[in-house]
Formats: structure tokens, C-alpha cells, sequence
């Protein structure tokens, strides 16, 4: 196995370390301040870096060379993040749940991004997103909010996912539903007597239905990391991936990059179950009428392919009462989500004070009523 490259980003005027700066094309010296540009990428290379890997060929392991690289990782025991290493380092802090880990044996061999979005919140305005979300959250601990105002720097992750591109067409057999109304009578009680009433009631009547469907499915994004909730992540969307730019380590300097730890063959399942999800959909519209009901589908696939993306992604991990809880900020959009936890105190004086209130109405109730 062929060793991974070295990718070391020195400062022309001091030698220091250089780290891209969100929202630009540079890389910035920390120590100097010194601004250095990337290299532009012509559009003929961006394009060829975005076209998209056959998904038959990758599912048979029968990808070109040049589409896999040999990557230096940590794996997480805590979590199961798989974490790219740049550089010389052999240790890191696992950003998705705070845990120490270290550099694993030997290099793994993945498929290679093709593109990512690069960073475009500093992490001074993730920060800023992630205390004004939390500050919403009721009854949350004082200690959380503070630990967002002043806590340790976020983490800046450029997350593996899949993207899907898919033609269908889809056969179908089912039922349209036609609502109509019969009148009938029934019997009700009013102050104490009998009454019959007349009302409407809905009833519906089933025809046969069958056809066919078809859509074009581009750029349908799976998260290819088990290390995060994937409903978690999956309300970080949508993201524009009109931004996604030919896969560059410069791109990563002073970030991390997490390899992805859900297989091809498993994220095209789930690419494939919103995808059906979606066929579904439209043959409820073609089928028509008031309601409808779906016996059965078929679908062709076909012009199946796929591509490996980076998406950036400022995690904080946050451990209250002996458990981890983690926040995200997407990289992109500023879009805030996480897991929360519960301030036990708060819960109990809010149901005390609820419960001196409702003793107080009732007491004002017994007493006569308000005047």
C-alpha cells in the first residue's frame, strides 16, 4: 500500500502554519496575519473533478485508480468517528463526542472526495449561531449556555457524504378513492331529551388504477458518517451544492476531515428508500382522486451514479452529568442543531411555581371568584 502525502501549508514570510480562511480562497498565517491565495482551478478541471462516479463500477469495488487514496486516520472507540489526519500528528480530540484518540496502525484506503463546499461561517460565527440557539432552548442549564459563550473552540469537520443521481421508471397498480356523502339520521341528547337529527356522512367509493411514473432523480445526499445522529444531520440541510469545489487538501488546512464509515452499497440503500419514497409520491398524484392506495410498485433504474463530498460542518461536544452531548453548525448556512440536555432544577421550580399558581386560582375560585 502506497504511502499517504504529506500536505504542510508553510507561511512564505514566517514559516508558520497557514489555515484557510472561511468564506475566501486563501489560506491565513495565524502567527503573521501573511494572506496567501489558492490556486485557481480552471473551469475544465472543475468540471472533470464533478462529474460523477458509475455507481455499478463502485459497487463492484472497479473504480479507477486515481478515484481512491491511501488516508491516515483515528478511529474513535467512543463514537465511531473515523478522523482524517494531515500532517505529522498522531493524537487527536475525537470532535464529535470529546474523546482522546490516537493515531491508528495503518493507513486506510478510501474512495477520494471529489468535491467539497468549502467553510464559509468563521468559527467566530458558528459560535455566535450555536449561543443564540441555545439561549432559545427552555429549560436548558445555565452552565450549557455559558460553556457556548466561553467554552472551548469549536471544531471545524469537513463531513464525508454521498450524493445520487438516478433516472426511474416506475410501473404501478392501485386504487383511486372517490369521496361521496349519504345522509342519515341519528339520535342525540339536548338539555336532557332526545333529538333526531339528519347529518352528512363521508364514504368512499375504490376504482382500479395502474400506470406508469418517471423522474429524474440528481444529488440526493447521504451522510456517510455513523459518528453523528444522522436525523441530527440531516436537519443541517439543505445545502447549495452549486458551491462544491474539486476536492483540494488546502481546503483542509487547519480543519479536520473525517473518512466516511457508512459503505457505498449502504448509503445507496438509503439513497434508494427517499428515492422510493418520492416514486411513491407521484403515483398517489397520478393515480388521482380524493384518496388513493398503492399495491404495488416497479421500477427500472438506470444512468445510476454517484459522488464522495465533503460538507463543512463546526461541531462542539459538551459533557453534562457524565454524558456527551454534541451541537452543529452548518459550515455553510449557519443552520443550528443539536442534542440538548435538561436542567433538572429548572423543571422543578417551573412545576412549583405552576402549582402555586393553580392553588391560587383555585382559592380565588372557591372564595367567590374574581371581581
Amino acid at each position: 500500500m502506497t504511502q499517504p502525502s504529506e500536505h504542510r501549508y508553510p507561511c512564505d514570510q514566517c514559516g508558520a502554519q497557514l489555515r484557510y480562511a472561511p468564506g475566501q480562497t486563501s489560506l491565513t498565517c495565524q502567527h503573521c496575519g501573511n494572506v496567501q491565495a489558492l490556486p485557481e482551478v480552471a473551469a475544465k478541471t472543475r468540471a472533470r473533478a464533478l462529474i460523477e462516479h458509475d455507481l455499478k463500477r463502485g459497487l463492484r469495488d472497479d473504480l479507477p485508480d486515481a478515484a481512491s487514496f491511501d488516508v491516515r486516520t483515528v478511529h474513535c472507540t467512543s463514537c465511531g468517528a473515523l478522523i482524517e489526519l494531515l500532517g505529522t500528528s498522531h493524537a487527536t480530540e475525537c470532535p464529535f463526542c470529546a474523546s482522546p484518540v490516537v493515531l491508528d496502525s495503518d493507513p486506510q484506503r478510501l474512495i477520494k472526495p471529489q468535491a467539497l463546499v468549502p467553510f464559509q461561517l468563521t468559527e467566530g460565527q458558528a459560535r455566535n449561531a450555536m449561543t443564540d440557539w441555545l439561549g432559545n432552548l427552555w429549560f436548558a442549564p445555565n452552565s450549557l449556555v455559558e460553556y457556548a459563550r466561553k467554552g472551548r473552540a469549536l471544531s471545524g469537520v469537513y463531513v464525508p457524504h454521498w450524493t445520487f443521481d438516478a433516472s426511474t421508471y416506475s410501473r404501478y397498480v392501485g386504487q383511486r378513492g372517490v369521496h361521496y356523502y349519504e345522509t342519515r339520521t341519528v339520535t342525540v341528547n339536548v338539555n336532557g331529551k332526545s333529538e333526531q337529527r339528519q347529518e352528512q356522512v363521508r364514504k368512499t367509493r375504490w376504482y382500479p388504477a395502474s400506470g406508469q411514473v418517471a423522474r429524474d432523480f440528481d444529488d440526493v445526499v447521504v451522510l456517510g458518517a455513523t459518528s453523528l445522529p444522522r436525523v441530527l444531520a440531516e436537519r443541517l440541510e439543505p445545502w447549495d451544492l452549486g458551491a462544491l469545489q474539486p476536492y483540494s487538501p488546502d481546503y483542509l488546512a487547519g480543519f479536520q476531515a473525517e473518512g466516511y464509515t457508512v459503505s457505498l452499497a449502504d448509503a445507496d440503500r438509503q439513497a434508494k428508500e427517499h428515492m422510493s419514497q418520492v416514486i411513491v409520491g407521484d403515483v398517489r398524484q397520478d393515480i388521482g382522486g380524493d384518496d388513493q392506495r398503492v399495491n404495488s410498485v416497479d421500477t427500472d433504474w438506470s444512468a445510476e451514479t454517484f459522488k464522495h463530498i465533503l460538507l463543512p460542518v463546526w461541531m462542539a461536544a459538551y459533557k453534562y452529568n457524565g454524558k456527551s452531548y454534541r451541537f452543529l453548525v452548518n459550515g455553510q448556512t449557519g443552520e443550528v442543531q443539536g442534542e440538548r440536555p435538561w436542567s433538572v432544577w429548572k423543571i422543578a421550580f417551573a412545576a412549583i411555581l405552576a402549582a402555586i399558581v393553580a392553588a391560587g386560582l383555585f382559592y380565588v375560585h372557591e372564595k367567590g371568584g374574581f371581581r
